[in-house]
């Protein structure tokens, strides 16, 4: 017995012996090299006043960048977006701006107007560009760090201006009712509207603030209806504007004048809202209306909605959030030819954008930078609201800068 359990003991020690030894002698396996990650700092507003739009527009940029991933993408390196609400409040803002240049972030993006027309000192000294699509004019002009997927929402209201004109049918010279929110989002646009107007032989009627949340816009329509406004242009958000037309629509106003808008307010909740008053609605549009299947941008970036969330937002802010993706994506990848990812810094993507020239978004868009223009696209065609469904009325036609 003892000299069977001394066998069996001799044997288990050859045998681990040996699985040592093969162990030992194997070959090490090399640990693949983990994957390089350029990170884009992003500054929604995701709660508070401007959410309802800015949400689906992040939702859209966040897709996208997976999309680019997947199927575009930098060989070994992946871009990351990195985020903070913002809650249209500019301290948050300025401390999510803070903690993400100390990580060395290269890139943010924020449609938060409140803040553009001052961030530029800063991002010019840390030497990091901020990507928007809120553009106002102090933010582009003079051109700095900031870069803008499009024109001011001043310069895209020309496309109304000059369609409403071309069109106009009255005696005498049209007048131009301004309805803008209390933010800077409305009045910086409202400056440079009312000067293009005048010059254009328009009657320029005293401009009409009103709130982010509208509750009751009655007092403003009603001076409106008083000084008898051949044309009605709402520079708001859209959960203002839905408000704002069921009160046309209440005082049976959409019949006595005509009523338009920024492209970020005519989408299918305006319609849903106030199916009455909406009907030939205009506003100036930069990008094509989700029913122009015909375009591969809108093919692509549908099909991806249902692959990643099994349903499809039908709206224009998504739209434009899956563009400002496409853009910095392609700055990024730019960067990264031109530097190398060690070198990858805020100058090199502030000169890749730049240099884009002509980049097409899948026909969605074409954008093009320079060392002097920040407004990415400047191509505008009026789009309005016929029997219920939003169509192109104009050919496509840049707008000129407004310089202030």
């Amino acid at each position: 017995m003892v000299n069977l359990r001394v066998i069996n003991l001799f044997i288990l020690t050859l045998i681990i012996a040996g699985l040592l030894w093969v162990t030992a002698c194997a070959p090490t396996a090399v640990a693949p090299a983990p994957e390089k990650v350029v990170r884009i700092g992003a500054l929604p507003i995701l709660t508070g006043g401007g959410a309802t739009a800015d949400q689906p527009s992040f939702q859209g940029t966040l897709d996208y960048v997976k999309y680019f991933n997947e199927a575009k993408g930098i060989p070994e390196t992946s871009i990351e977006i990195v985020w903070m609400d913002t809650a249209t409040d500019a301290t948050r803002f300025m401390s999510g701006y803070r903690s993400f240049v100390d990580r060395g972030i290269p890139l943010i993006h924020s449609n938060l107007t409140l803040v553009l027309g001052t961030i530029g000192s800063h991002l010019e000294r840390d030497r990091v560009p901020l990507f928007t699509g809120g553009a106002i004019a102090p933010a582009v002009y003079p051109p700095g760090w900031i870069f803008c997927a499009w024109a001011t929402q001043g310069e895209a209201a020309i496309a109304v201006l000059d369609y409403f004109r071309e069109n106009w049918q009255g005696k005498g010279s049209p007048k131009l009712q301004l309805l803008v929110s209390e933010t800077t989002f409305g009045r910086e646009p409202a400056e440079e509207i009312a000067r293009y107007a005048q010059a254009q032989g328009f009657d320029v009627l005293p401009t009409e603030f009103s709130p982010l949340i509208v509750i009751d816009a009655t007092p403003q329509l009603l001076r409106i209806r008083e000084r008898q406004a051949d044309l009605v242009y709402i520079q708001n958000i859209i959960s203002a504007a839905g408000p704002i037309m069921r009160d046309v629509e209440r005082l049976g106003l959409q019949e006595k004048m005509q009523f338009a808008g920024t492209e970020w307010i005519l989408a299918e909740p305006l319609l849903k809202m106030a199916p009455v008053s909406v009907e030939g609605f205009l506003a100036p549009k930069a990008l094509p209306w989700l029913d122009e299947t015909d375009i591969p941008g809108i093919r692509i970036m549908t099909s991806k909605q249902l692959e990643y969330h099994g349903t499809v937002f039908r709206g224009f802010e998504y739209m434009g959030g899956w563009v400002y993706g496409a853009i910095m994506c392609e700055a990024v990848k730019r960067a990264w030819q031109d530097v190398g990812y060690e070198n990858l810094d805020g100058a090199a993507i502030k000169r890749a954008f730049e240099n884009m020239r002509d980049f097409n978004v899948d026909d969605l868009v074409k954008v093009t930078f320079g060392p002097d223009d920040r407004r990415g696209s400047t191509s505008y065609a009026v789009y309005q609201v016929k029997e219920g469904r939003i169509v192109r009325v104009s050919e496509w036609r840049e707008v000129p800068p407004l310089v202030p």
